[in-house]
């Protein structure tokens, strides 16, 4: 059993892919070559903003935002612990500091009502995390920055295709930030990424940032880093593009018959916990979800782990360790996050993806409740 089947889906795009790609072995511009424009359009159409400006990864993608924001030595940038550390990361790489701000424990995404505290003089911007597929509460994140004067930027690495009050991840702050790693909802055949905006001047800073700072050949207003999009990536991303709209339906469809046939069985969700231990997703009312992942909560995860190994059933943990609690960001007396750290003993990842067949639900599912001893 595949966590997530990336051949499956190459199978139903491989004469779209393999002409895309030897288009750009005819023409031979393998950096930024056309194929990275017109993906960048196509990607900007897609999330409904002006400016679409590809990147090599999504870790480049969060840099080259807070860049051309002009973030750096002595600021500091809000964020959550409970998320994948490149979102960290970067703020300290710039010599920031990120700030954490524990977690909604329905959503996992970044609680608004915690903003407040967390703001001083030093703060330059709030980075929520659209975690699991899901987008974090923006409309609340953007009130609380711009009573502030700050910027947004969504990490929506995990979410990119999922919808807010109707609008897409990507387009619903200052900047939208997400990644094509491969395993992504829309993934490359290497890594990738895309900064999207309505702000025309962030979007030219943003195309020198990623261009050793160049505004026109060999001349560099500004630092920047070597963030191309290669053109081989785009044309894979103009290809898999074509069908995401029909995956991300699936998604949708696939992480609700999840979340159907656990409770059939007793589990309960994040925002009705229930008895039995085991936690479903909790999709926000104004929210669709992509599924980056399908997570849950249970009490042994370890046992669990070991239980659907023992069945050829593969798992994940996203993410075993708060980033507050890795020793490169551990602050003695900094403020806990306890929500973070009680969620990231529990919570355990099982196989998703489009493709997914009903029949391989059920057999997922079965060994769930078998091992955490679910009715039924």
């Amino acid at each position: 059993m595949q966590f997530i089947d990336l051949k499956t889906q190459y199978a139903r795009i491989e004469q779209d892919v393999r002409s895309r790609i030897d288009a750009v072995l005819s023409h031979g511009q393998y950096i930024m070559g056309p194929e990275v424009q017109a993906l960048e359009e196509e990607l900007a159409t897609f999330v409904g903003v002006e400016h679409c400006v590809g990147l090599s990864s999504g870790t480049d993608a969060l840099l080259a935002a807070m860049m051309a924001l002009e973030i750096g030595r002595g600021d500091e940038v809000i964020t959550s612990p409970f998320t994948f550390i490149a979102t960290a990361e970067m703020i300290a790489l710039l010599g920031a500091r990120p700030v954490f701000v524990d977690i909604d424990p329905v959503t996992y995404n970044i609680d608004p009502n915690a903003l407040e505290d967390a703001i001083t003089g030093r703060t330059r911007a709030i980075m929520p995390v659209s975690l699991y597929g899901q987008c974090a509460d923006m409309d609340a994140v953007n009130a609380v920055a711009e009573a502030h004067n700050l910027a947004v930027i969504e990490d929506a690495a995990q979410s990119f295709g999922a919808t807010y009050k109707g609008k897409r991840s990507c387009g619903l702050s200052t900047i939208g930030c997400t990644s094509f790693f491969p395993a992504k909802p829309l993934g490359a055949y290497g890594d990738a990424g895309a900064c999207f905006t309505n702000d025309a001047d962030l979007a030219r800073q943003l195309r020198e940032v990623r261009n050793h700072g160049q505004s026109r050949r060999y001349y560099h207003p500004r630092l920047g880093i070597n963030g191309r999009l290669d053109t081989m990536q785009a044309a894979v991303l103009q290809s898999k593009l074509a069908i995401f709209p029909d995956e991300v339906e699936a998604r949708g469809r696939l992480g609700a018959r999840y979340s159907e046939l656990l409770r059939a069985r007793g589990a309960g969700t994040t925002a009705e916990p229930g008895e039995s231990g085991v936690l479903t997703p909790s999709i926000a009312p104004d929210n669709t979800s992509v599924y980056a992942q399908y997570t849950l909560q249970v009490q042994d995860r370890e046992a669990v782990a070991e239980a659907l190994k023992a069945r050829d059933i593969p798992t994940a943990v996203h993410y075993p360790v708060p980033l507050n609690e890795q020793p490169v960001f551990h602050v003695p007396g900094a403020p806990a996050t306890p929500v973070s750290a009680e969620v990231a003993e529990r919570v355990i990842s099982l196989p998703m993806h489009p493709y997914l067949t009903e029949e391989v639900q059920r057999e997922v599912v079965e060994a769930v409740a078998e091992a955490c001893g679910l009715e039924g």
